[in-house]
């Protein structure tokens, strides 16, 4: 079985704050959110978490994007920090479960379907 990934953006900052110019920015909470929980429910096989330091959507913070092999790829965009990671969880196991990765927009946890900006088709 292939590997599902999450990649979080840890420079991002609420684009409605003002970007502080020293770490740490709300991307890295929100990889540390994303990371406690997923350790929690995730076995190391399913699900691989990377930071990474930046997704090119800067006005749009934090975003975070959910890749695997022969699925699409989710682009989520203006999460926050305190509920996105049980949300993104959410997602995720609905994302593994899945033999396609198509996951109906009313499927989504509440907290994305305003959140999702992308789905990009897989690469095949």
């Amino acid at each position: 079985m292939p590997k599902h990934t999450i990649f979080v953006c840890k420079s991002c900052h609420r684009s409605s704050e003002e970007r502080p110019e020293n770490p740490p920015f709300h991307g890295e909470f929100l990889l540390d959110e994303v990371n406690n929980l997923c350790n929690q429910k995730f076995t190391s096989d399913e699900i691989e978490i990377q930071s990474v330091g930046c997704l090119w959507a800067c006005s749009q913070g934090c975003v975070v994007a959910v890749s695997s092999e022969e699925k699409p790829t989710y682009l989520f965009v203006n999460l926050g920090v305190e509920k996105s990671a049980a949300a993104l969880v959410e997602f995720m196991q609905l994302y593994i479960k899945s033999r396609k990765g198509a996951i109906a927009w009313e499927k989504l946890p509440e907290l994305l379907q305003s959140a999702i900006f992308a789905q990009i088709p897989p690469v095949k």
